[in-house]
């Protein structure tokens, strides 16, 4: 059987990828055609139901699909995501709207794209490359190790969002554990190292506009209802102390919360060096993974650019969509679906989309707003710096029961305004502190969609992750409340 279809391919002189990539060329060719032709109006309406514009793209991209679906040029269900993807660069929907109908939430298809790229990156060897490169900086102590990964997070997320940076260490952290051997739930260091990706990612959310989701929210929020201007340098004047010295608070606690097992790796500095000199040439799929993780990381940088080019919406989710498609094409990577399938984290998704059901429900039902004003109803006597400890802690815990910092600053920034303006103290004096307490997601894994990446590699429990929380929190408070009156001091705000 074996030897009739060699027999059977040499004849056709095609091999199944060379088929493969004919198929895939039909489609593209299909789509394009029918997306710019010029249908006549008897085509385009019939008995009163039009083809718009937008429903020609539709049905373009529909044709495409359908095509794929038929001839199997790719894995069937990587061709539904693609098809998505390809109707929002259309501009056929924005993306989140199109996969809320089919998915519910954006988070679904995000964490899928996270999972195959970090299982990709794993797959390949590139992890482990990428880890020996680290260690070369860092060298084998465990500590200095745990504050590497926690500066590049945190210097990262300043700039790229913290679901984005999560989604590139995780697998670098677990690269390295794999290869050090330690069993997950068990190693303090796990713990440790896979728990700093999380905090590296929200210390660095702190930093500036760009940092963190809710930021521009409440940029936006203040200049509407409070009539204040915070520039990118205006925020960073504040942001950028407060995640500089939570780094070496976040470090101490990791160490004295889970104080790894061992000092150093396995390897000592000489082997670590030798080693990093002596890697072999990237094989051909760590070549692929590097490219569509650059690519990845690149759009995502660069997302607010690309979107006013191409006037379309860019979630954070479709990047990573649309990149790793490209794993499946025929003859890209020799790794496999199958291998890939085992990687994914099903339980973790169901773990932040059950944690945003329940906070989207007590956002309707008004719970929040009762929580909110429950909170910070009573600022008003206060010295300005308890009253911005009080904003940032009752932030904090709003984080927990909403499961979204986003949902948490629509909320509670626009009735801080408010309150600031019946209690005539400068509205920016503490809707600022607030918009920076949104990156306070330190003590549950739902909070935000950060920390369930960092716990899908599975090393660390959620108990583990509240009980160096809550003192995290609380320290975190401290700062940002002393930091926002200090700085606030010398610029005239108090």
């Amino acid at each position: 059987m074996s030897n009739a279809n060699n027999v059977s391919g040499k004849s056709s002189g095609l091999s199944l990828d060379a088929k493969r990539w004919i198929y895939i060329g039909i489609s593209l060719v299909t789509m394009i055609l029918i997306k710019n032709v010029s249908f006549p109006a008897s085509f385009t309406t019939i008995n009163g139901a039009e083809l718009t514009a937008a429903g020609q793209e539709a049905l373009a991209v529909l044709v495409f699909a359908l095509l794929l679906w038929i001839t199997e040029a790719i894995p069937f269900h990587f061709t539904g995501l693609l098809a998505m993807a390809l109707m929002a660069l259309f501009g056929v929907d924005s993306f989140g709207s199109i996969v809320k109908t089919g998915f519910g939430n954006v988070n679904v298809i995000f964490f899928i794209g996270v999972f195959i790229l970090s299982a990709f990156i794993n797959k390949s060897g590139l992890g482990k490359r990428l880890v020996n490169m680290c260690l070369s900086v860092t060298g084998n102590s465990t500590k200095y190790v745990l504050l590497g990964f926690l500066v590049v997070g945190v210097l990262l997320s300043m700039w790229i969002s913290n679901m984005a940076v999560a989604a590139m260490l995780m697998p670098l952290a677990k690269a390295l554990l794999d290869e050090e051997g330690v069993k997950p739930l068990e190693s303090n260091f796990g713990k440790a190292l896979l728990m700093s990706v999380a905090w590296g990612s929200l210390i660095g959310g702190f930093g500036t506009p760009a940092g963190n989701g809710p930021n521009p929210l409440a940029i936006g929020f203040m200049k509407d209802l409070a009539g204040v201007d915070v520039s990118f340098l205006d925020w960073m004047k504040y942001g950028i102390p407060v995640s500089i010295v939570l780094i070496p608070i976040a470090w101490g606690l990791l160490l004295l919360m889970f104080k790894p097992e061992m000092k150093y790796l396995k390897k000592s500095n000489e082997e670590i060096k030798e080693e990093f000199k002596n890697q072999p040439k990237l094989s051909r799929d760590e070549k692929v993974t590097l490219v569509i993780f650059v690519l990845t990381v690149v759009i995502w940088v660069f997302s607010s650019q690309l979107s006013d080019l191409l006037g379309i919406d860019i979630p954070i989710s479709l990047p990573v969509v649309l990149t790793t498609m490209f794993f499946f094409f025929p003859g890209i990577s020799e790794t496999k679906y199958k291998a890939i399938e085992k990687e994914m984290s099903w339980s973790s998704i169901i773990l932040v989309l059950s944690g945003v059901s329940i906070g989207t429900v007590l956002y309707q039902t008004g719970v929040a707003n009762w929580i909110a004003l429950g909170l910070l109803g009573n600022i008003g006597g206060m010295s300005p710096v308890l009253m911005v400890f009080i904003v940032v802690l009752s932030i904090s815990l709003m984080n927990i029961t909403l499961s979204s910092a986003t949902v948490s600053a629509s909320i509670v920034i626009p009735i801080i305004i408010e309150l600031a303006a019946s209690l005539g103290i400068p509205a920016l004096g503490i809707a600022f502190p607030a918009a920076l307490a949104s990156s306070l997601a330190f003590i549950l894994i739902t909070s935000t969609p950060t920390n369930v990446i960092a716990y899908s590699a599975g090393y660390f429990s959620i108990k583990d992750f509240a009980k160096a929380g809550v003192p995290m929190t609380v320290v975190s408070c401290v700062v940002v409340a002393g930091i926002m009156y200090g700085v606030g001091l010398l610029t005239g705000l108090y």
